[in-house]
């Protein structure tokens, strides 16, 4: 039945997409400096693009979540969201934190989101995780295995 059901959706869902709407699929993203992610989203935003998360998006990656409208994004069972405060290179060469980034950061994400975050003792420098029944208490599931393109990772940590 649960199989039968997955299908389902993913018929109605294919169905309620015209030719021309394309999905993006992120998956092994483990994010990179803010400002090229916030650009990339706000492009991905307008193009009317659905996004199916079907992994790690960590870091900057998650400013998708505040960016592209809550229902044009679905998550994968394999979806799983990392966040953790921004930070800049130091005169050393070594990260430092950014309060004001962080803060920014922290105030892109929807307000469910940020509950979570909050309820796990905020952005700080140890990454947490989004995955499971959580983030699909938060995210709609997305049952199909879609062609999509999936943006590059970069190796970079956010900042």
């Amino acid at each position: 039945m649960k199989l039968l059901t997955g299908l389902l959706a993913a018929v109605l869902l294919l169905a309620g997409m015209g030719a021309s709407q394309a999905v993006v699929r992120i998956a092994d993203d483990r994010g990179g400096k803010i400002g090229v992610y916030v650009d990339r989203y706000q492009d991905l935003r307008t193009s009317g693009e659905t996004v199916i998360i079907d992994g790690l998006c960590a870091s900057a990656c998650t400013i998708v979540l505040g960016k592209v409208p809550h229902d044009r994004i679905c998550v994968t069972s394999h979806a799983t969201l990392g966040f953790h405060a921004a930070w800049d290179y130091g005169d050393n060469g070594r990260p430092v934190p950014n309060p004001e980034a962080t803060h920014m950061l922290y105030l892109m994400y929807p307000p469910a989101v940020r509950k979570w975050i909050t309820d796990r003792g905020g952005l700080t420098r140890h990454m947490i995780f989004l995955r499971g029944k959580q983030l699909q208490a938060l995210y709609k599931p997305c049952y199909l295995n879609a062609q999509a393109s999936a943006p590059k990772a970069t190796a970079e940590p956010a900042r």
